[in-house]
């Protein structure tokens, strides 16, 4: 487990709601530059499918961010993600890998 700051508990707690609201199989958030929170479940619908993380960087995108300071997700498959965070956040980004619970298992680096 990986010690995490207020603000990364924070993403790791929207994470977990969003994923829980909709009865998702995955969640994620991410916070920005600006320390604005984004958070989603992943969708599936017969002519669209997202990943919870994907889709939290595509809403920060949409909504003017600038970079990307950290990211948190319950998904086993986050290695296919990571391009995208870095796309918006840049080299160095933590990507929390959490469990169900919203312990931290991992942090990888974009």
């Amino acid at each position: 487990m990986t010690d995490s700051t207020a603000e990364d508990a924070k993403i790791i707690t929207l994470a977990r709601a969003a994923r829980a609201r909709v009865g998702a199989s995955t969640g994620a958030a991410v916070r920005d530059t600006d320390g604005r929170t984004y958070a989603a479940a992943a969708v599936s619908l017969p002519s669209l499918s997202l990943s919870a993380l994907r889709l939290a960087v595509a809403m920060a995108a949409s909504a003017g961010a600038e970079g990307l300071e950290a990211a948190a997700t319950d998904a086993s498959d986050v290695h296919t993600d990571l391009d995208v965070v870095r796309d918006l956040g840049g080299a160095g980004v933590p990507v929390l890998l959490t469990d169900g619970r919203g312990d931290v298992r991992e942090t990888l680096r974009t």
